[in-house]
């Protein structure tokens, strides 16, 4: 039974990983996230039979933990350090504007994009790990990567726009 907990722990690791980091946006909480997984993988029985996907079971735990992390966020918001954002690079820009947009969205959305882009899940594995149908997956796909593309259109054509700096070398 370890074994299969092992092999469950090398295949999805990465991919739950990364599905945290966008989910969250911070690697620390991320790697905590993805432990608590295999924890509460280790307490229970994986699940077993022709119609079982274990894919949509670990994603369905993973978004419950994402959706508490958020929860209880909104109630003991970290306190934020004052930043000023003339000092952020181009590309941080970016990636804040993606983190931003990203976190704009509704929660099921968010999600449900997040595991098809990041952690790489088939419209049926999303669909068994939110509870909805393939074709509500690919609809709320579609309408995100649209609502994405508008929000993040500015910050991008700005990066595209602004000349690349030589570095000091001469070449």
């Amino acid at each position: 039974m370890s074994t299969d907990r092992d092999l469950l722990f090398a295949h999805y690791h990465g991919r739950l990983l990364r599905y945290f980091c966008r989910a969250v946006g911070r690697l620390d909480v991320a790697r905590d996230l993805t432990q608590d997984v295999f924890l509460r993988v280790s307490r229970t029985a994986i699940p077993s039979g022709a119609d079982v996907d274990v894919s949509a079971w670990l994603f369905r735990i993973a978004r419950n933990l994402a959706l508490d992390h958020h929860r209880t966020r909104r109630r003991h918001p970290d306190p934020s350090p004052l930043v000023d954002d003339r000092t952020r690079a181009a590309p941080q820009d970016v990636a804040f504007a993606v983190n931003t947009a990203l976190a704009s969205l509704p929660a099921l959305d968010r999600d449900v994009f997040l595991m098809r882009e990041v952690a790489g899940l088939s419209y049926d594995e999303i669909a068994g790990a939110c509870e909805l149908t393939p074709d509500a997956v690919r609809s709320r796909i579609h309408r995100t990567r649209l609502e994405l593309r508008s929000q993040l259109a500015a910050p991008i054509s700005a990066r595209q726009s602004t000349p690349m700096r030589r570095s000091g070398r001469d070449t």
